[in-house]
C-alpha cells in the first residue's frame, strides 16, 4: 500500500472507530420546496445514526432544515430573502423538525433533546460552558442531542453563517473524536461535478491531508434550501481538522456506510495535536472586545506561547474589562493571537510600555497569561 493510500486508510479507520461523533445533516437531505420535511429520508438517517450508537458511539446531531421545513406549511415557494420571513419559517420549521426527530428515534425508545444555539451562545464563555454541560448531560442520559442554529431569533449580525461551521464548533465544544458532514454531495471535487464535460472533467478528491491538496479546487456556495454549499463545508472541515478532529464529507444517501466504516466520501485528516476546547474557543469562536498592539519582542514572545507583559504593548483600542477576550496584533495590524486580558482598558492603557518594576504591585501580573492565549 502506498503512503498516500495508507494515510487515507488511517483517517477512515480513525473516523470509523471514533467513540464520539458529531453528525451534521444538510437541509437538502431532509426537505424539499414542494413537500417540506421528508420524514422517510429522516427515518433512514435516524436508522443509520441508531446503528452507530448501538455500536458504542456517542452521537450528537447537528440538523439543518428548520427554515426548509417551515416553507411548505406557510405556503412559501422558495427560501425567503428577508430576515423576518426566515425567522417566521424557522419558528414553524423548528417545531416540525424536532417533532420528526423525536418520533423517528422513539422507534428505538430514545428521547431527543433539542439544543438551539446562536453565535452569541458560543462566543461568550459562560454560555459556551452551559451548552457544553447540556450536551454532556444529554449524552449521559442516553438522549440524542439535536442541535440547530436558533434561526427564529438569530440576526444577520450574530449568525454562525451556516450549520457546517456550527457543527465544527460543536464538535470541539463536545470533545468529539470525529465530524461527519452529510449533504446532497458525495464528496469533494476540484470543480462542480454537475458541470463536468469531456473537455472539462472534474477530479474526485479522496483525502485532504493539507492545504496543497486543495490547490485548484473551486467550491461553490449554497443551493435553494441551504445557506452553505461546498464552500462552507470545506471551510468547516478545515476548521475542525486544523483543531485536531478528522472529518468525513459524504452524501446523506450513503449515511449508513459513512457511519459504519467511513469508506465513502472525502476525508480530511486531522492536522497537528488536538486543541483544548478552551483554546479552540479562544481562537475560533470567542467574541473580542478590543485590540492590543505589540512591539516585535512581545510578538515573538507570544508566538513562543509566553505571557504578554505590559512592557511589550505599544497601543490599545476598544473597551474591555478584565476577563474579556482581546486580539493581539503586531504594529502592522497583523493578527497573531487572541487571549483573555487580565486588566481593563484604562489599566492597560496606563500600564503599556512600562516594566513591572515601574508599576504598583497590583499591576505586576501578566496582561494576558500564557494559559489564556490562542495563536492565530
Amino acid at each position: 500500500m502506498s503512503s498516500a493510500a495508507s494515510s487515507v486508510s488511517r483517517t477512515r479507520a480513525t473516523i470509523a472507530g471514533a467513540r464520539s461523533v458529531v453528525v451534521k445533516i444538510g437541509s437538502a437531505a431532509l426537505t424539499d420546496l414542494d413537500e417540506g420535511l421528508d420524514t422517510a429520508r429522516l427515518d433512514r438517517l435516524a436508522d443509520a445514526l441508531e446503528s452507530r450508537m448501538r455500536a458504542g458511539t456517542d452521537v450528537i446531531v447537528v440538523s439543518s432544515g428548520a427554515i426548509g421545513a417551515g416553507l411548505a406549511p406557510l405556503g412559501l415557494r422558495k427560501r425567503p430573502a428577508d430576515l423576518a420571513t426566515k425567522q417566521a419559517a424557522a419558528s414553524v420549521g423548528q417545531l416540525a423538525l424536532a417533532h420528526a426527530w423525536g418520533t423517528s428515534f422513539a422507534r428505538y425508545d430514545r428521547v431527543v433533546g433539542q439544543v438551539l444555539l446562536t453565535a452569541h451562545d458560543i462566543s461568550r464563555r459562560s454560555h459556551h460552558a452551559n451548552a457544553q454541560r447540556t450536551l454532556d448531560r444529554l449524552r449521559s442520559l442516553r438522549a440524542v442531542a439535536v442541535v440547530n442554529e436558533n434561526d427564529a431569533v438569530a440576526t444577520n449580525e450574530i449568525r454562525f453563517g451556516d450549520n457546517d461551521r456550527l457543527a465544527a464548533l460543536v464538535a470541539h465544544l463536545a470533545g468529539a473524536e470525529a465530524l461527519v458532514l452529510l449533504s446532497d454531495i458525495d464528496g469533494l471535487y476540484d470543480g462542480d461535478p454537475r458541470k463536468a464535460t469531456a473537455d472539462r472533467p472534474v477530479r474526485f478528491i479522496e483525502e485532504v491531508a493539507g492545504p496543497a491538496d486543495l490547490d485548484g479546487v473551486i467550491a461553490g456556495t449554497g443551493g435553494s434550501l441551504g445557506t452553505g454549499g461546498m464552500a462552507s463545508k470545506l471551510a468547516a472541515a478545515r476548521l475542525a481538522a486544523d483543531g485536531g478532529i478528522p472529518v468525513l464529507l459524504a452524501a446523506a444517501d450513503d449515511a449508513a456506510t459513512a457511519l459504519r466504516d467511513a469508506s465513502v466520501g472525502t476525508v480530511f485528516a486531522a492536522s497537528g495535536e488536538r486543541m483544548s476546547a478552551r483554546r479552540f474557543w479562544l481562537r475560533h469562536a470567542a467574541e473580542t472586545h478590543g485590540r492590543l498592539v505589540l512591539d516585535d519582542g512581545a510578538v515573538a514572545a507570544v508566538q513562543r506561547r509566553r505571557s504578554l507583559l505590559a512592557a511589550g504593548i505599544v497601543g490599545v483600542t476598544g473597551v474591555f474589562s478584565a476577563g474579556d477576550v482581546v486580539e493581539l496584533v503586531d504594529q502592522s495590524g497583523q493578527l497573531c493571537a487572541r487571549g483573555v486580558v487580565g486588566f481593563g482598558t484604562d489599566e492597560v492603557t496606563a500600564m503599556m510600555g512600562r516594566s513591572s518594576s515601574d508599576l504598583p504591585s497590583q499591576m505586576h501580573g501578566a496582561v494576558v497569561h500564557a494559559d489564556d492565549l490562542a495563536l492565530i
